[in-house]
């Protein structure tokens, strides 16, 4: 006699509205600490205000993503929706509350933008542990359940009717706590970013909207006309960008730092700019903005992405540049133009799980400088002090600051081991970029050249509980926006530029920021523009001697 098959574990069918509810109403509880801790900042709980404002609130947040659901979730599409919500809303929630990150749309361009080792360093059995509790639990009973059955016109009533409900929700909570809610909101914009997974449906559909804009429309060239006003047959010139990552001024030795990080360019007579400050808190942001003419201070994203960059301008006045990267790409500003990478040229003992060392951008520089002619850039875009793994971007040998955490999860080190990890990474930026002086100085004798070290952005370290950076700019603390900026030049360079060193030093007690760059490498290579600025050039009026005005001429 056969058994009867045993009965599958499936719940009733479930109408897609009441899933859209559910799915909200846990997303309210189990992702929002954040927000709703932003929110209540200040208020007291022995207040009954503060628990109608919190209700209220937590109301109001409730029919955002019932309204945000209904309009992306149909009968076919609503579980893989939700599967992926589920999912994305639990590593968010879970590196919002780790780090201290917003999730606005820059931020989401950055993960959108994550190469494989960077998103490998950033995996760890804490998030491993988050995601099966907050995101595979879920996914079990969404698997179970059935959706259903509707006809059309039912289920367009019913949806109706949803969008209907939430709407009046929505009016009824704006007008209960309008006053409140208004005063957040304006002295607290970026709050909004904190609700979860509202603001990763919001910036995603941004960033999106923001790159379909812009593959549609070439990049506008800034100065067609822009040339050198050097005089041909000279010596040649070679200017040395580099780029450096997550270097914050705070613990950068020739800035005042109570550690020496920064002991072999402390020998080197280079200049230090110790008030200098970034465009923005991520590489997404700060490095278009870098080689962009109007930066921080009109700052305008869809200007910036839509216009030709600094090299293309330098390309375009007859400069020979190169770009060779050791990090994440070079965010659009080098597209078109001449370019490599360390990971591709794989130097020997340098390379190890798809990262290489900062001193691979060095590879072949010295035959380089043998051979090269004219005018030249070369950018050296470094991996760094890029976290939260930075006991992986230095070799042993500059290990010296102990005990230094030796872990992609932060959370499982102390914040001073890392600290140490992070000063043990700036030695080796400081080695990198003295090695860089050395090979330039021994070239002297043929070539003038002059270097400008930049880091994009900074990072925080465990100060107010934030660590790693992205911060929107308006709140972001000086950890993540003050940056090292350090020069160097060739005796020939001040020679035959008319550079003055006492007024170039003069001038580095001032502040300095990433606006500076474009307009103080267009006037150290003299090229006439019409979008340069002396105003914005570090080293406008310490040059004894010009060989042609930098402003265009008149036509």
């Amino acid at each position: 006699m056969s058994s009867a098959p045993a009965p599958t574990t499936r719940l009733r069918p479930i109408a897609i509205e009441h899933l859209i509810v559910l799915a909200s109403l846990y997303w309210v509880l189990s992702a929002n600490s954040l927000f709703f801790e932003a929110a209540l900042q200040g208020r007291s709980w022995t207040e009954g205000a503060t628990w109608g404002f919190l209700a209220a609130l937590a109301l109001g947040l409730f029919g955002l993503h019932v309204l945000l659901l209904s309009l992306v979730a149909h009968h076919r599409t609503v579980k893989s929706v939700l599967s992926l919500l589920l999912v994305c809303t639990a590593a968010s929630s879970w590196f919002m509350q780790s780090y201290g990150i917003y999730l606005d749309p820059t931020m989401v361009r950055n993960v959108l933008r994550t190469d494989v080792a960077e998103a490998r360093e950033l995996w760890s059995g804490a998030l491993l542990v988050h995601l099966l509790l907050y995101a595979g639990l879920p996914l079990l009973l969404l698997h179970k359940v059935q959706i259903a059955p509707q006809s059309w016109r039912r289920a367009v009533l019913r949806r109706a009717a949803l969008i209907g409900a939430t709407l009046l929700l929505l009016l009824a909570v704006l007008m209960a706590i309008f006053q409140p809610l208004a005063s957040l909101m304006r002295n607290h914009k970026d709050m909004r970013y904190l609700a979860t997974p509202a603001n990763l449906l919001w910036s995603t559909g941004s960033v999106l909207a923001s790159e379909s804009r812009g593959t549609l429309q070439p990049r506008q060239p800034l100065d067609p006309d822009a040339r050198l006003a050097y005089a041909p047959g000279q010596r040649p010139r070679v200017l040395v960008l580099v780029v450096g990552e997550t270097a914050r001024a705070a613990n950068w030795g020739l800035s005042g730092y109570a550690r020496q990080t920064t002991p072999e360019l402390a020998r080197l007579p280079v200049l230090n700019m110790a008030q200098a400050t970034s465009c923005g808190t991520n590489t997404e942001v700060s490095v278009p903005c870098l080689f962009a003419p109007v930066g921080r201070r009109d700052y305008d994203e869809t200007r910036i992405r839509g216009s030709e960059s600094l090299l293309h301008l330098l390309t375009q006045a007859g400069v020979t540049v190169h770009w060779r990267d050791n990090q994440s790409g070079c965010k659009g500003v080098c597209d078109g133009l001449p370019q490599d990478s360390v990971a591709a040229l794989h130097p020997p003992g340098l390379c190890a799980e798809g990262r290489c060392l900062d001193e691979g951008l060095l590879a072949g520089l010295d035959a380089r400088l043998s051979q090269v002619t004219g005018t030249q850039v070369w950018v050296l875009h470094m991996l760094g002090n890029h976290g939260p793994s930075y006991f992986r971007r230095y070799p042993a040998a500059y290990a010296r600051f102990q005990p230094a955490c030796e872990h992609d999860d932060l959370r499982l080190c102390t914040r001073e081991e890392i600290v140490n990890a992070y000063d043990n990474a700036l030695l080796y930026t400081d080695h990198v970029l003295a090695s860089l002086i050395g090979t330039l100085q021994a070239h002297a004798g043929r070539v003038d050249s002059f270097m400008l070290y930049v880091s994009d952005h900074g990072e925080s370290l465990g100060e107010k509980g934030l660590y790693l950076h992205g911060m929107p700019y308006a709140i972001a603390p000086g950890e993540q926006t003050r940056v090292p900026m350090t020069l160097w030049w060739s005796q020939g360079w001040a020679a035959q530029g008319g550079l003055d060193p006492a007024c170039l030093r003069q001038r580095a007690a001032a502040p300095a920021q990433h606006d500076h760059v474009f307009h103080t490498v267009l006037g150290l290579l003299e090229v006439q523009s019409k979008v340069y600025d002396a105003a914005w050039d570090l080293g406008a009026g310490c040059h004894s001697q010009r060989t042609a005005a930098l402003a265009p001429t008149s036509p």
